[in-house]
């Protein structure tokens, strides 16, 4: 049984106005003696209030609220009373999708589909998805999260080598991600002059949304991934939820994961591609997420003479995967988040 920080069950606290969505999700998260449900909240600042009074161990968000929506929420309460939030989200696609991640950019943690009694097969999928993401996220230790934050840009470890000729950028994140990599990509210019390939875990579904809402924010072009695709410069092509991506010299290939993957798309897969065939001329950066998916990859392409960047504990929703790739020697430079950017443009240019 996974507990919480006080050693008992997770406590929870579901955030909707849709009375069926609340019922729904507390019935799901009470399959599980692990997590109990401590209240219900019919908008955000019902729910602002019950976590200062409650301190739950999480909180599910929902999105489009009246009163007070998800976003000023997860704004209100990363900002007085910091705790782990799980956006539970019927907008899988469309311009509501955005929404979603602008509250990742807020300080949530990750976004789920909301369940819906539709296709009962599909409803118990989803059903795991949630307490396994409960799960893994009471236990994250978030901060304090202002917008308009001091802008990090001091780096630590030697300075990345200019050596030119570079080909290609890969990236791979996950909890956190989303917000990450659109800090990254934000800070890229609309002519840069090589391809951006990415590996972020996110649940199923939410591809399109996490490509609209990322396209939206920076000046490179931004797609999904798809197989046989050749590579152009300054676009963005992320990997789907339902196969690793792979580079075999200037085109993408998709493969099926193998039997016990942890996490699909593999940044590791990714990583390790790139290493193969662009060696030297490769860039590789870890970004914040749970784990140690990409280590291994950053390792190979490191070994090969690639420019490897692992983002800094400051600036992580999670210290996993970066802090796994710094232990295996994997890194050339540790940066914050808002730095990462600019270093990819200044190697690729040189």
């Amino acid at each position: 049984m996974v507990a919480s920080g006080n050693g008992g069950p997770i406590r929870v606290l579901i955030v909707d106005d849709s009375l069926v969505a609340r019922e729904m999700l507390a019935q799901i998260l009470s399959t599980d003696s692990g997590i109990e449900v401590i209240g219900q909240a019919r908008d955000g600042a019902e729910a602002a209030e019950m976590v200062a009074n409650l301190k739950p161990d999480l909180v599910t968000m929902d999105i489009h609220m009246p009163r007070m929506d998800g976003l000023e929420a997860t704004e209100r309460i990363m900002a007085f009373t910091p705790t782990p939030i799980l956006v539970v989200s019927s907008s899988v696609h469309g311009e509501g999708m955005g929404a979603a991640f602008d509250a990742l950019k807020l300080g949530a943690l990750e976004v789920i589909k909301k369940p819906e009694p539709r296709d009962w097969a599909e409803l118990e999928r989803i059903g795991r998805e949630v307490i396994r993401s409960v799960k893994i996220l009471a236990n994250v230790k978030v901060i304090t999260h202002i917008r308009g934050r001091r802008d990090q840009r001091e780096t630590e470890g030697p300075v990345l080598s200019a050596n030119g000729g570079r080909t290609i950028v890969a990236i791979g994140s996950s909890t956190g991600g989303p917000s990450a990599l659109l800090d990254v990509l934000g800070r890229m210019p609309s002519d840069l002059p090589v391809p951006v390939v990415i590996a972020q875990h996110i649940a199923e579904g939410f591809i399109p949304g996490l490509v609209s809402w990322l396209d939206s924010g920076c000046q490179l072009k931004v797609v999904e991934a798809t197989d046989g695709a050749q590579l152009q410069p300054a676009t963005v092509y992320v990997a789907p939820t339902n196969a690793n991506v792979v580079v075999e010299a200037q085109n993408l290939r998709l493969a099926p994961a193998p039997r016990g993957q942890l996490y699909v798309p593999s940044a590791d897969a990714l990583l390790e591609s790139v290493a193969k065939s662009h060696r030297r001329r490769g860039v590789g950066a870890i970004l914040t997420g749970m784990g140690a998916d990409g280590a291994k990859g950053l390792k190979a392409l490191h070994d090969a003479g690639g420019a490897t960047i692992a983002q800094d504990e400051a600036t992580c929703t999670v210290f996993g995967m970066p802090k796994a790739a710094i232990e295996r020697d994997a890194v050339d430079a540790v940066l914050p988040v808002t730095a990462i950017g600019e270093a990819i443009t200044a190697l690729v240019r040189a």
